[in-house]
């Protein structure tokens, strides 16, 4: 089962996971304090949107990575990660999806052996 893992594909995976609880733990507080989380990322000064609209352009940035490199390596579902960042954060589904990225070039460079 772990043929296709490899120490890559767990690195990645390791920081989907990070990615995905520290993301959610700061957004519980935000739910928790009925906070106005759009409004906070907007107005909560220069440093703030700045750091906002660098995500923003790297996550539209990798979401075309991700769907031209699924479609490139015959992954199936690639528009799901791009779908699940807006559920989770893309700080989970890049690093996952760069996992079994991974895992499919692995397969792919074995099949070829």
């Amino acid at each position: 089962m772990t043929r296709h893992w490899s120490p890559l594909a767990f690195v990645y995976l390791g920081l989907a996971i990070a990615g995905l609880i520290g993301t959610w733990w700061f957004n519980v507080i935000a739910i928790i304090q009925l906070r106005d989380y759009v409004g906070d990322l907007v107005t909560s000064g220069a440093a703030v949107s700045s750091f906002t609209i660098d995500l923003l352009v790297a996550a539209i940035a990798g979401s075309i990575f991700i769907i031209v490199e699924a479609r490139r390596l015959r992954m199936r579902f690639g528009w799901l990660y791009v779908v699940g960042a807006a559920i989770t954060a893309f700080a989970f589904t890049f690093p996952l999806f760069l996992s079994m990225r991974q895992r499919r070039l692995t397969e792919l460079a074995r099949a070829e052996e």
